[in-house]
C-alpha cells in the first residue's frame, strides 16, 4: 500500500452516515417511501437529502409541506430501524484507538437515530457527538463542525473532518478546517472540494503525538 498523505492535527471529526456506518439502504428506502407517499420524485429526493438535516432537504424538496410535521414522520420511522444499518470496515478499530478528547461525530441526523446507529454497529460512544438537534443550520453550514469543535477544546484550524457528501465538504471548507472526502455515497468528482481522498476509513493509520494526533492516509495499490 502507497501512503499517499501524512500530517498532523489536535482532532478529527467524523461524519456518522457513510463514513462510520453504512447507512445508505436504510435512508434511501426510508426516503423513497416518503417521496413516493408525497408524490414526488424518489431519485430527486435522495440526491438531496444525503449530507444534509432531515428539515432542510424537505424544505428543498417539498416546500409546499410542513416541514416540521414531516420531520417528526420521518425521524419516528428512522430512529426505530435498523434494518439495513450496517458496520464499516475498519470503524471500530480506528476509533478505539483514539485518544477519547481527540474524536467527535457531528451528524445531518437527529439524536435518536444517531445513537441507534451507534449502538447497533457497536462503535465506540463519542464524548462529543453533535446532532441535528443540537444546532441552528445544518452543513453545508459551518455551525455543527464548528460545535463540535469548541466542545472539543480544540481550535477549528487545527480540526481534520472525514466527510462522504459534498455539504460537508464545504461545511468544513467554510469552519477553516481541512476535509478528507470518503468514496462510496458519492464518487471522486463530486468530493474534489476536500483536501484529499480515500477509498474508506480502514485507509486512515492514526497515533497520538505529543502534539495531538498523527494521521497517515493509505491508497489501495492501482
Amino acid at each position: 500500500m502507497e501512503t499517499t498523505a501524512g500530517f498532523e492535527c489536535g482532532a478529527l471529526l467524523f461524519d456518522l452516515d457513510g463514513v462510520l456506518v453504512d447507512s445508505v439502504e436504510c435512508v434511501e428506502r426510508t426516503w423513497h417511501r416518503w417521496a413516493e407517499a408525497n408524490g414526488l420524485d424518489p431519485t430527486d429526493v435522495i440526491e438531496s437529502a444525503h449530507g444534509r438535516r432531515t428539515i432542510e432537504t424537505v424544505q428543498v424538496v417539498a416546500p409546499h409541506l410542513a416541514a416540521e410535521a414531516e420531520v417528526a414522520r420521518l425521524a419516528a420511522s428512522e430512529s426505530n430501524e435498523t434494518d439495513g444499518v450496517y458496520e464499516v470496515p475498519g470503524a471500530r478499530e480506528l476509533l478505539k484507538g483514539l485518544p477519547v478528547q481527540s474524536w467527535a461525530v457531528v451528524t445531518s441526523g437527529i439524536r435518536a437515530v444517531a445513537e441507534l446507529r451507534i449502538r447497533h454497529t457497536r462503535l465506540p460512544v463519542p464524548s462529543v457527538l453533535v446532532c441535528a438537534d443540537d444546532i441552528n443550520v445544518g452543513k453545508p453550514d459551518p455551525e455543527a463542525y464548528l460545535t463540535a469543535a469548541a466542545r472539543l477544546g480544540v481550535e477549528p484550524e487545527r480540526c481534520v473532518v472525514v466527510e462522504d457528501a459534498p455539504p460537508g465538504i464545504e461545511a468544513a471548507r467554510a469552519a477553516g478546517m481541512r476535509a478528507i472526502g470518503v468514496l462510496g455515497t458519492y464518487g471522486r468528482e463530486a468530493l474534489a472540494r476536500g483536501h484529499c481522498i480515500i477509498p474508506g476509513v480502514r485507509w486512515m493509520e492514526v497515533e497520538a503525538s505529543r502534539s495531538g494526533l498523527r494521521v497517515r492516509l493509505r491508497q489501495p495499490p492501482a
